[in-house]
């Protein structure tokens, strides 16, 4: 069973431990492009280009991932009854709130007014999409494809997860007709997706690698245009993301501790630092699973709640990156001069949690998402070469956010846990 699809998960070179890893080389380029982009002036425009031509590497390599990620856990997740209500629920109730904190803060705060005026170097074309108005029946219809070939060719991601869960549930279907016949041809289509579910993974994690030089590319073309003042803009970005994690662990998990556990918040924290500082260092909630689970055991959570919750669970339990996504795709809308209706927002929202779910397991995992979701809902994907210059930052409070996460959510499950009755 494939059930430890951690959030943020990141590819081996990005590791703790390595001699370079992917966010050091990210404070490099960042550095550079300031230095290079006053020296080559309105000559660093071309520049801009390089991140946008990495998004598109992204979000072509992305969509087949997402397909097999959902292909594959459909396939391999086997929960059973009422635990299976228990977690889905918890999980869904936790997602929605944090993603209506992320949303919340956005339309508040409004952090994406402060990079407006850039959009021709940072955006590139997203100086197109000043005052447009996205329309939602259209996005939905993408959801119906006319062909199986179609939503790949043109990225209509919606498509594809239709598709994905046809093609899950229709080879669980047939899993279970051939085992009941003693068939075993199941078994060459089960390999097949995972197969190719660990091929994308690996590609994309190849061109992640390239990040580096689109985030030089941007941030040398954006401060030989506009000098620091985008600097501004990015530092509210990640005020408001973090603070929307912290708020989000600080209210929502600490009333779920005092009105549905026995736990004293004292004697979580005390147990809960240890993952979750762990979690800031390393980056992610995978390493730190080990730390997770040992935490959960000093809790007195029984080590099958804690494994459904923090190694099953995590596949749906995505706090972190889900708060994330709705506070950036505000961002990247304000940014672009395109207002959203609520109805707008709450489609950008359904393509952040099944986006969320089906690239949980892979490098910059929260990068990857927001770049489908922007894609799904018409937004310009332009700017995450810009954003990815403080995504290190911000990443590391999505890791902090989603272990805590999966703390929660063994706990919440362990309460309904039958009492096991004294011996004898």
């Amino acid at each position: 069973m494939r059930s430890v699809a951690m959030t943020d998960h990141i590819a081996p070179a990005t590791r703790a431990g390595s001699r370079f890893p992917l966010y050091q080389q990210i404070i490099v380029a960042m550095l550079a492009g300031a230095v290079a982009g006053p020296l080559l002036g309105s000559a660093s425009g071309g520049f801009g280009e390089i991140g946008r031509l990495v998004i598109q590497l992204i979000k072509a390599a992305a969509t087949p991932l997402l397909f097999f990620a959902i292909v594959n856990a459909i396939l391999r997740t086997e929960v059973q009854g009422r635990a299976a209500i228990r977690l889905l629920g918890w999980a869904l109730l936790n997602a929605s709130i944090a993603l209506g904190i992320g949303l919340l803060l956005s339309n508040l705060i409004q952090p994406g007014r402060w990079l407006t005026g850039i959009g021709n170097s940072a955006g590139g074309s997203a100086a197109v999409y000043a005052d447009k108005k996205l329309d939602v029946l259209a996005t939905l219809k993408t959801f119906v494809p006319s062909s199986v070939v179609g939503p790949f060719a043109e990225n209509l991601v919606l498509s594809v997860i239709m598709l994905a869960v046809l093609a899950g549930f229709g080879l669980r279907r047939a899993r279970a007709e051939q085992q009941a016949s003693g068939a075993t041809a199941f078994r060459a289509a089960e390999d097949l997706v995972e197969t190719a579910l660990r091929m994308t993974e690996l590609a994309l994690g190849w061109i992640i690698r390239l990040i580096p030089f689109a985030v030089f590319g941007v941030v040398a073309s954006a401060v030989g245009e506009h000098g620091l003042a985008p600097a501004r803009g990015l530092l509210i970005y990640v005020a408001v993301g973090l603070g929307g994690m912290f708020l989000h662990v600080a209210v929502t998990y600490q009333a779920w501790l005092l009105l549905f556990t026995k736990i004293p918040l004292r004697r979580f924290w005390q147990e809960a630092k240890e993952p979750a500082f762990y979690a800031a260092g390393t980056n992610s909630s995978l390493a730190t699973l080990p730390v997770t689970l040992r935490a959960l055991d000093r809790l007195g959570v029984g080590r099958a709640s804690s494994t459904l919750g923090a190694c099953v669970g995590t596949n749906f339990n995505n706090d972190g990156i889900l708060l994330y996504e709705g506070m950036a795709v505000l961002f990247v809308a304000q940014a672009s001069g395109i207002e959203l209706s609520l109805g707008q927002q709450a489609v950008a929202a359904g393509a952040s949690m099944v986006a969320a779910m089906g690239v949980a397991g892979v490098p910059e995992a929260g990068f990857v998402s927001l770049a489908i979701v922007l894609g799904t809902v018409g937004l310009p994907v332009e700017w995450l070469p810009l954003l990815l210059t403080v995504d290190w930052i911000v990443a590391r409070g999505r890791s902090v956010a989603n272990v805590l996460s999966d703390m929660m959510l063994s706990i919440l499950i362990d309460r309904d846990r039958p009492a096991v009755p004294p011996p004898g």
